[in-house]
């Protein structure tokens, strides 16, 4: 019974984060597409262009494999690079 009890907390957390982070409040939504121009480009001095160009107002770089938690944000550029710090992909969320 804990556990049933700790499990719906745990979703009724996550549920609330969700929809709460969803840009739903007249917050800029990412264009992934408009920084698609970046990939193959060095990260160190390209963060804030890219930012600027999907329109996003958060960015989260990370290495290809790094664990990144799962919560969503409409407002999110998501910058993927290799361990030279070339970036390999990017993606709204």
């Amino acid at each position: 019974m804990k556990a049933i009890l700790a499990a719906a907390v745990l979703l009724s957390g996550c549920a609330t984060a969700t929809s709460g982070s969803s840009g739903g409040d007249g917050a800029m939504m990412c264009n992934a597409n408009a920084a698609e121009r970046f990939v193959g480009l060095p990260l160190k001095g390209n963060e804030e262009a890219a930012q600027r160009a999907a329109g996003a107002q958060v960015i989260r770089a990370y290495v290809t494999g790094d664990a990144l938690t799962m919560d969503y944000r409409s407002d999110r550029l998501n910058i993927e690079t290799d361990p030279n710090g070339k970036i390999v992909a990017v993606s709204c969320s």
